[in-house]
């Protein structure tokens, strides 16, 4: 089975968010539901493109808050999860709409703030990590990502587009 980033997030979409091994869970469901085979490598290749391109992103629902302390009330280790990016445009695969039926998930709320200010984070460590490699490609594909993010959360961009900006050729 092969599914587009974009369906990836239609499958998250339909529970909030979910771990890595509950979206790879679904999506074997998913697969035998159409009578395909599951490449476990490629199912693990998929979720990572999607990650790096920002169609999905982790999100620690006990990362920092705004004011920088960590939010600590569960005694429990929580695992990250993964959630629509910014870049994501959902798309339900064929039969992923019985998923929920099917899968004994929860569903997960996601504080939006906390995510984007996770998100913007995530953008600007990667900015500056391509700029001091002088890695144009990926500069590109930030800058891209930069403007989304600004129609996806209340988060200014500009900064980091800038930053991208000056390493990038001009035309």
């Amino acid at each position: 089975m092969s599914a587009t980033g974009d369906e990836l997030a239609g499958v998250v979409d339909l529970f909030g968010a979910l771990t890595r091994a509950e979206l790879s869970a679904a999506l074997t469901e998913l697969a035998f539901k159409q009578g395909q085979e599951v490449d476990d490598a490629a199912v693990t290749e998929a979720i990572d493109a999607a990650i790096t391109a920002y169609v999905l992103v982790e999100y620690d629902p006990k990362g920092e808050t705004s004011n920088g302390e960590s939010d600590d009330d569960e005694d429990d280790e929580s695992e990250s999860l993964l959630t629509i990016g910014p870049a994501a445009f959902p798309t339900l695969p064929p039969n992923a709409e019985d998923l929920p039926h099917i899968l004994d998930y929860e569903s997960r709320p996601v504080d939006r703030d906390r995510l984007a200010e996770q998100v913007r984070g995530r953008l600007q460590t990667e900015a500056e990590a391509v700029i001091a490699a002088d890695d144009t490609d990926r500069a590109a594909d930030l800058l891209d990502v930069s403007y989304d993010i600004e129609a996806w959360a209340d988060i200014e961009g500009g900064e980091i587009r800038a930053s991208l900006s000056a390493v990038l050729p001009q035309d």
